[in-house]
């Protein structure tokens, strides 16, 4: 709901949050209005925005592929650019589902629920460094049958993720990578997703404030090139994924190459998907289909 009577003037605000150096000072200070309960909550997040706090923290959440996802202070804040992983990870999902998972995603766009007849069973899907679990959680809004299992070694991100991912039944697990994963789910999983850190050590030091300070190291940190996270997450990838199944990674662009290479090492058929509009950088691999 929206504050009244304020105690601080929209007007004020937006000259506040641009003083502080917010660049959508305006857009900002709508959302701010629009989220606290009070004159004294709006004047509490004001200042803590003011202070540096990134404002996913101070509203609790976050948009992310058109839903709010909850983000608690100290959790990595979803970046816009991932959506381009979800919308890779998306098609893939239904193309494990077959002819009639796709029949039954179009009956829903056009007609609500689908019926549920036409669909094989759920695609397996496994979110690694899921942080608050907002690729998990638009996966599963995008699509009417998907297994979801998720996992962070955070556990102030696997307690968000939890929250996030709860209503459609995906499952969260704290721990490093596949360690807490079900051993039942080796060889069965269809899409394996990660936005793991890639940032390169070195590089941190020059991340906005808001990132450096208040978002955990572990979420950011990659390593001396950045793909310290990407080479285990790929390491053991053929041993999770299905026949056919494939292994979303999002890089930084100059990242990509090596990745490739990485990836390749392993026995996965490789692909890069880029997107311009969002400055994003998705590297796929598939494991081979079983033959005959």
């Amino acid at each position: 709901m929206s504050v009244s009577p304020s105690p601080l003037p929209q007007s004020v605000i937006v000259t506040m949050l641009r003083a502080a150096g917010c660049v959508f000072a305006e857009d900002e200070a709508r959302l701010l209005v629009s989220t606290a309960q009070t004159p004294a909550d709006l004047a509490a997040m004001v200042d803590r925005r003011v202070g540096g706090l990134p404002l996913e923290h101070v509203l609790g959440w976050a948009e992310f592929c058109g839903l709010r996802i909850a983000v608690d202070p100290g959790v990595f804040v979803p970046r816009r650019r991932t959506e381009f992983l979800v919308q890779q990870a998306t098609a893939l999902a239904l193309r494990a589902a077959g002819p009639a998972g796709r029949a039954a995603a179009l009956v829903r766009s056009a007609a609500g629920p689908p019926v549920q007849a036409l669909v094989r069973p759920r695609a397996v899907v496994v979110d690694l460094c899921c942080g608050s679990g907002a690729m998990g959680a638009a996966l599963t809004a995008a699509l009417d049958h998907v297994e979801l299992h998720a996992v962070d070694i955070d556990p102030a991100a696997v307690r968000c993720a939890r929250r996030n991912v709860a209503a459609a039944g995906g499952q969260v697990y704290e721990g490093d990578l596949y360690r807490p994963l079900p051993a039942t789910l080796r060889g069965r999983v269809d899409v394996l997703i990660a936005s793991p850190p890639y940032v390169p050590t070195e590089a941190i030091r020059l991340l906005p404030p808001e990132a450096r300070i208040h978002e955990p190291r572990v979420a950011l940190d990659g390593g001396a090139d950045g793909l310290d996270v990407v080479r285990r997450v790929t390491a053991a990838a053929p041993l999770w994924l299905a026949p056919g199944g494939s292994l979303l990674v999002e890089t930084g662009e100059r990242q990509a190459s090596r990745a490739v290479e990485i990836i390749v090492s392993h026995g996965l058929i490789p692909r890069v998907a880029g997107s311009d509009e969002l400055n994003a950088t998705v590297v796929i691999g598939t494991r081979p289909a079983l033959q005959g």
